[in-house]
């Protein structure tokens, strides 16, 4: 599978999981395998092991949580890509920071006559994983959101960190299709200007 936005923090490439197209809405985390790919792409060590049915489900509801706070924070109109977010924004807050609560701690331990720091793992090394995910998520939102931007481009639903002053877009296939677009909205206001006033000849 070839994941949206490669370059992107690791919360905003969770966020495009949802995508759209003409064809709709797409949810590109529709099984437990396709939790195991996401975070095998994006650098998560799972250690092999695959995410339950239970983990897919607190996969989804992070990243819907996500959407929503990043729909909060951007000032999200665009019907189609509200519709994925998840309840509240308290509701989503309580789901990212459950979720990063469950990152592990380091504890400090003897180790023979010394002393080491570890980290104390308890759970499964998925839901680690996605800890580790919602703590990226709280940094990106609580402390630079006004680096993340919502698409604009026609039909996506997408967001992107605005990583230079004149970036408009998520890819440079938003941007084509949003400069088409205005390209022929104007031919159509132009020849709507040209064309006389018609009226319907009565009968």
């Amino acid at each position: 599978m070839t994941w949206l936005l490669p370059d992107e923090p690791v919360p905003v490439r969770l966020m495009a999981t949802i995508w759209a197209d003409t064809a709709g809405l797409h949810d590109d985390l529709a099984a437990p395998s396709d939790v195991d790919a996401w975070l095998d792409a994006v650098g998560v060590d799972r250690q092999g092991v695959a995410a339950t049915p239970a983990e897919h489900d607190s996969a989804r509801q992070l990243r819907d949580a996500v959407r929503r706070l990043a729909a909060l924070v951007t000032a999200d109109e665009r019907p189609r890509a509200t519709a994925q977010s998840a309840g509240t924004p308290g509701q989503a807050l309580a789901v990212v920071n459950d979720a990063a609560s469950k990152l592990p701690r380091e504890r400090l331990r003897l180790s023979g006559t010394g002393l080491a720091l570890t980290a104390d793992v308890a759970g499964s090394p998925v839901a680690a994983g996605l800890a580790q995910v919602a703590a990226e998520a709280q940094q990106l939102l609580g402390e630079n959101p006004s680096l993340l931007r919502a698409c604009y481009a026609p039909g996506c639903v997408l967001y992107f960190t605005k990583t230079h002053q004149r970036r408009e877009w998520c890819s440079a296939a938003c941007g084509n299709r949003a400069r088409a677009a205005r390209h022929y909205q104007g031919v159509r206001s132009a020849r709507a200007k040209q064309k006389p006033g018609s009226q319907t000849p009565a009968r």
